[in-house]
């Protein structure tokens, strides 16, 4: 694909997944609409924005209005192949004339979560709206104002159709940003499966930890594992750290931003790739090396079996019957890669191995 050439947001042909967009980039497509619109009195459809990297894609609006004194437009989001939450939402943003003549003036509406909490880009008491795409917005905003030739001094309000409810399914709540969701994207386009976002929520909490002065973090795979922890810390929701598959997202970030202890609760099976060294622990870019495992054992018959296994629980059910600490190991070579990962970072490491049902089965310090 190359720079500065129309991109339609309906049909994306540069790779077999279909691209989507970010909800800054249809934040800002609704501004320039509704922009457009209260001085021309008419809304351009489809709408053409300009993205950091220069690609201009081009939105179709989802509804329209107009008055004496505002303009408002809305975009359905399509989050093309990514498994996206924000995935079909509705975002729309309002323009109105800032009466007190000091530039732009975001606001939040229906949706649209507001900064509770410091160590978020944006500080306490502003809208969810994310450094670039309120950089994107602006751009729109100065251009259309240099072209009539006046100030850009217009109140923005963006909102989100059902953001509240969206934003429980995200990690906004424990980060801090209350009443719905956040208007996020770097680049405006979301490449599918890229995980990108995931990974982006996973540093903001680190974020909030440390701008909090939290000295214990907790990177779980999953629910089950962190409740497991949860049993045994006593510490707020925003120290525990959804990684999911993403055990070196965590690491790298902590490397540079170091949170003084970091315990690492997840399954079997996921803490067998990291205890072999796997810092993505999806099924598709990692396996169990049933190999290794084996390799770790000095009874020829328990070896043979886990040669044999197919799957990490029946490795787990081969080693209780030899009552063979499979388990303890794991923790303790995972424990020492993620050391490994961590360099000379100022962060030390437990881990907590549990079984399906939550039940701890290791836990190394």
């Amino acid at each position: 694909m190359e720079e500065n050439k129309p991109l339609d947001s309906n049909q994306e042909k540069s790779s077999p997944l279909k691209r989507g967009w970010t909800t800054g980039a249809c934040a800002t497509a609704a501004v320039k609409a509704a922009l457009t619109a209260f001085f021309t009195k008419s809304f351009p459809d489809p709408v053409t924005i300009t993205l950091p990297k220069g690609q201009t894609p081009s939105f179709a609006l989802a509804y329209e209005s107009l008055g004496d004194d505002f303009a408002s437009a809305s975009i359905i989001k399509d989050a093309g192949d990514d498994p996206d939450v924000t995935h079909g939402a509705l975002i729309s943003a309002k323009v109105e004339p800032n009466l007190s003549n000091q530039g732009l003036k975001f606001l939040a509406g229906d949706g649209v979560g507001m900064v509770t909490k410091d160590g978020l880009p944006i500080p306490k008491g502003e809208p969810a709206i994310n450094p670039v795409p309120r950089k994107m917005i602006q751009g729109e905003v100065e251009e259309l104002c240099r072209e009539q030739q006046c100030k850009a001094d217009f109140i923005i309000t963006i909102s989100i159709k059902n953001g509240e409810s969206l934003a429980q399914k995200t990690w906004n709540p424990r980060l801090g940003i209350l009443g719905g969701l956040s208007i996020l994207g770097t680049t405006g386009i979301v490449n599918p499966y890229s995980c990108s976002a995931w990974i982006h929520s996973i540093h903001r909490g680190i974020d909030v930890a440390r701008a909090n002065d939290l000295n214990h973090v907790v990177g779980s795979t999953g629910s089950t594992s962190e409740k497991a922890a949860q049993i045994l810390f006593d510490l707020p929701d925003y120290a525990y750290l959804d990684m999911g598959d993403f055990a070196g997202g965590v690491l790298k970030y902590l490397r540079a931003h170091p949170v003084p202890r970091l315990t690492l609760t997840g399954g079997f099976a996921k803490f067998c790739k990291l205890a072999q060294g796997a810092m993505d622990l999806h099924s598709s870019r990692s396996q169990v090396d049933f190999q290794v495992l084996a390799s770790w054992v000095n009874d020829e018959k328990l070896a043979e079996k886990i040669l044999k296994s197919n799957t990490g629980l029946e490795v787990l059910q081969h080693c209780k019957a030899h009552d063979f600490d499979m388990p303890g190991l794991v923790a303790k070579k995972a424990q020492e890669k993620a050391t490994k990962m961590l360099k000379d970072a100022p962060v030390s490491v437990d881990v907590m191995v549990i079984d399906r049902k939550g039940v701890l089965l290791s836990h190394v310090f």
